[in-house]
């Protein structure tokens, strides 16, 4: 019998907007949730033990660079990633076809969120070679740490994750940007639906072979870029999949989405999905897209903002984003917010932060990274509260309007 399972608690009136419990080998995740991301088995600069202290319940790794460093086999022995990294909780793996697109396109780790500009099927990075070759059997992709090519499949990827161990694990994806044309989408989407089917014999083998392991569920992804019509279809097709009595247990909201339609484009895949299922909207971290989500039906949501922001000394505050260098900042002898209850907040003051950034010091990323996430991470917890409470719309009017008040808004990062 499956470990893993859904109820959803709650819902918003006249949207797809809910409250949930995921239940997993390794503990619950209340949702709306954000999932902090630890993409090579650690949150940058931080313990795993801060995070569980900083409310965090469970976190992401990236399947690709646990691959190449140290090895799936490395973390199976160890007993998961989780075990490995000491962290009791639940924990994620993606696919590593985000990495296909960032590797096949050189934009590195930033999703094209703004479609008005070009169409491509050879768009690439300037300045940036093509490290990932895409067929209909996967991709042969060069590492970006020695240059020695891999290949990865649906099937390699559905390995790997196994010996991974995450609770949760990513059907394998092509994840295209919105410059590529309607045309390749087309022939993406389809080519996705087969990688989906393969992923689920291969997940019914292994879960079979290794079922001394704990149950890991696997979640589609869902493509498509800005078209409906390919949202929706992509939706229904991995939805209605069922290989040897073998569906999804849940639906991964991936690829490009056109920032200014994010709401609409969401809404159109968990309009087409199953309401028992749970929904991770990926690479999502910025507050208003948060709220976006929520109120459109994804329970999760994962991004690697909050940790990476506050490495360049850029902290989120009740009144929008502020950078810790600034001179202003050299005698402001409080915490960044006065309310917050996080372990900076409560025990070190932005003068001293804008001191250990100004001086190069490693404990500036960890105390502003433990800052973003517990802000992130309370928000959305907030955001759950207020839905159950029937007062969700409300807290987004006050929040956003306060966050967004200021000029700065989010260009400071």
């Amino acid at each position: 019998m499956s470990e893993f399972g859904f109820k959803v608690q709650a819902e918003l009136t006249n949207s797809q907007g809910r409250a949930g419990v995921i239940h997993t080998p390794h503990g619950e995740i209340q949702t709306p949730a954000f999932i902090p991301v630890g993409t090579k088995a650690t949150v940058k600069s931080v313990l795993p033990e801060a995070m569980k202290e900083l409310g965090a319940q469970a976190l992401l790794a990236n399947a690709y660079h646990l691959y190449l460093q140290p090895g799936p086999e490395i973390v199976d022995e160890a007993g998961g990633v989780g075990k490995f990294m000491n962290w009791p909780g639940p924990t994620y793996t993606d696919s590593g076809g985000f990495q296909v697109l960032s590797l096949g396109v050189g934009f590195k780790k930033v999703i094209a969120m703004d479609e008005q500009t070009f169409r491509s099927d050879e768009v690439i990075a300037d300045h940036k070679e093509r490290l990932a070759h895409v067929d209909d059997d996967g991709v042969t992709f060069k590492s970006h740490l020695d240059g020695s090519m891999h290949r990865f499949t649906p099937e390699i990827s559905m390995q790997v994750q196994h010996q991974l161990g995450a609770d949760i694990i990513f059907a394998f994806d092509e994840c295209t940007t919105l410059h590529n044309t309607r045309k390749y989408q087309v022939k993406s989407l389809e080519r996705t639906r087969l990688w989906a089917k393969r992923c689920l014999v291969e997940h019914g083998r292994l879960t079979r072979e290794r079922s001394a392991k704990p149950y890991q569920a696997l979640w589609g992804v869902l493509q498509g870029a800005q078209y409906e019509d390919l949202r929706r279809k992509g939706a229904k097709d991995l939805s209605e999949l069922n290989e040897d009595g073998i569906s999804f247990d849940g639906f991964g909201l991936g690829g490009a989405l056109d920032k200014e339609n994010l709401g609409t484009i969401v809404s159109w895949m968990t309009e087409e999905l199953p309401r028992e299922k749970p929904r991770h909207l990926l690479g999502i971290g910025e507050p208003d897209d948060l709220f976006v989500g929520v109120e459109n039906g994804a329970d999760t949501f994962d991004c690697v903002a909050p940790s990476r922001q506050a490495r360049t000394s850029a902290v989120f505050t009740k009144t929008g984003r502020v950078n810790l260098t600034n001179a202003k900042f050299n005698r402001a002898f409080v915490p960044i917010q006065e309310d917050c209850d996080c372990y900076t907040c409560t025990n070190y003051t932005a003068a001293y932060l804008n001191h250990l950034f100004r001086s190069k010091e490693m404990l500036a990323s960890t105390l502003a990274t433990i800052h973003n996430e517990r802000f992130i991470v309370r928000l959305v917890d907030q955001m759950r509260q207020r839905l159950i409470a029937g007062d969700f719309h409300e807290f987004k009017k006050e929040f956003l309007g306060s966050f967004y008040s200021s000029n700065l808004k989010r260009s400071l990062a």
